[in-house]
């Protein structure tokens, strides 16, 4: 599973780093995503597909899942 964030889209709301620390996390000068990992750490997958399916803005786009 390869994960790409459209950072322009994001509304700050943090739910993907409270769903999937292992991949996500924010920006500390405007909150947008951080991706971490290209792909999603061993044992991470079904938090992040959680955080795709939870993202206000569906900045989280998941390939190959």
């Amino acid at each position: 599973m390869k994960i790409t964030v459209d950072t322009g889209s994001c509304v700050s709301s943090g739910q993907c780093v409270l769903l999937a620390p292992e991949a996500f996390d924010q920006n500390e000068d405007d909150g947008t995503v951080v991706l971490l990992a290209a792909e999603p750490p061993a044992g991470a997958e079904e938090a992040v597909r959680q955080a795709e399916l939870t993202c206000p803005a569906a900045a989280i786009r998941l390939s190959g899942a």
